[in-house]
């Protein structure tokens, strides 16, 4: 069933509060209402925001002067084989959270560390969302979408999904897919995957590669995230966030090398390495609890330098002249231009 509405606040409707209204709002609780509707206003030629829980958006403070439409579609399905694993089908308004939450309770390994992170399922692949040394990528078969480009439900497996750090071919192509439905392929057992994130290794008390219970590895990541203002609490207005605003800039080996000794450098596949876009906002002095002058309602995080918050009657505008501050900040630093990770709707950072 469709629910259609007028004029609605976006704010309401995203974890950082914020966002102008919708000239039009629909909730869809079935694929073919999400297929129909998506596909009627892209034959009138009006403008489309697919929104799950709107925690890795930044909304304007004008809003969006078309259709929004909510995702809301439920459904888990399963089967499981002792040696093919366990095949897990998604509906794309699942939330992403409770299908951790099931998947250690069924003892499927493969996303436990990916516990506590906001949003539903459909919006996973769209950023390759991954933490504690896990991503969707490790454990996704294909994703079935909406191509509305050749206006036709299609199957994409892993391969066509050109999946990179925080990347995938739907943020490459942006606008163009709409998920229905994702299906993971995890491994049965009550150990974990291997422990691959230092941080995350020494909470458990195990080594780097080694496993460990499955409810043990989910535990410790929400504690981690708790600690770091990422897990969504209405009462904590750090946690009133898009996650990490920023991602870790990948460099070539000349830019790696042209930062200071002590910053991290991660090596990865390709030659290049990744450093930490936290480590950089700090050592510019934007780290935690940094603010604007005449700007007080939008701040970095007091709990960790990625997340910038609302705290309490912000603007859009307010949180993007806080942003755009912090990159300009670090490329005078480091000469390292940061990219935003949310989504930007109707809005940017500006030039540098």
């Amino acid at each position: 069933m469709a629910r259609t509405s007028y004029a609605v606040p976006l704010a309401g409707l995203t974890t950082l509060r914020l966002g102008g209204p919708a000239r039009r709002l629909v909730e869809v609780d079935t694929e073919a209402d999400l297929v129909e509707v998506v596909s009627a206003a892209d034959a009138a030629g009006e403008p489309v925001l697919v929104l799950g829980d709107g925690s890795n958006v930044v909304v304007s403070d004008d809003g969006v002067d078309g259709t929004v439409v909510a995702v809301r579609t439920r459904g888990v399905h399963a089967e499981v084989d002792g040696c093919a694993g366990a095949w897990v089908t998604v509906a794309a308004g699942e939330p992403w959270d409770d299908l951790v939450a099931r998947a250690v309770a069924e003892e499927w390994s493969g996303i436990e560390a990916l516990a506590g992170i906001p949003g539903r399922t459909g919006a996973a692949p769209i950023q390759n969302v991954g933490a504690y040394g896990q991503e969707v990528a490790d454990t996704l078969a294909r994703v079935r979408v909406l191509d509305r480009v050749e206006r036709r439900v299609r199957m994409l497996p892993l391969a066509e999904c050109g999946f990179g750090y925080r990347w995938s071919r739907f943020k490459a192509e942006p606008g163009r897919f709409v998920v229905l439905e994702v299906a993971l392929q995890l491994r049965p057992g009550s150990m974990s995957a291997p422990v691959r994130y230092a941080e995350l290794a020494a909470r458990l008390g195990v080594g780097l590669g080694d496993r460990a219970p499955l409810g043990e590895v989910r535990d410790a990541v929400l504690a981690l995230r708790r600690g770091k203002g990422m897990v969504l609490d209405p009462d904590d207005h750090d946690t009133w966030s898009a996650g990490s605003f920023f991602t870790n800039p990948v460099l070539d080996a000349d830019a790696a090398a042209a930062l200071p000794g002590d910053a991290p450098r991660f090596p990865v596949a390709d030659g290049r390495v990744k450093t930490s876009a936290a480590w950089l906002i700090d050592r510019a002095g934007r780290g935690r609890g940094y603010g604007l002058a005449g700007r007080p309602a939008a701040g970095v995080s007091d709990k960790h330098a990625l997340a910038l918050t609302n705290r309490g009657g912000a603007s859009t505008a307010d949180l993007l002249a806080l942003a755009a501050d912090v990159r300009a900040e670090v490329a005078r630093r480091f000469g390292v231009v940061l990219e935003p990770e949310p989504v930007l709707v109707g809005c940017d950072l500006g030039p540098l």
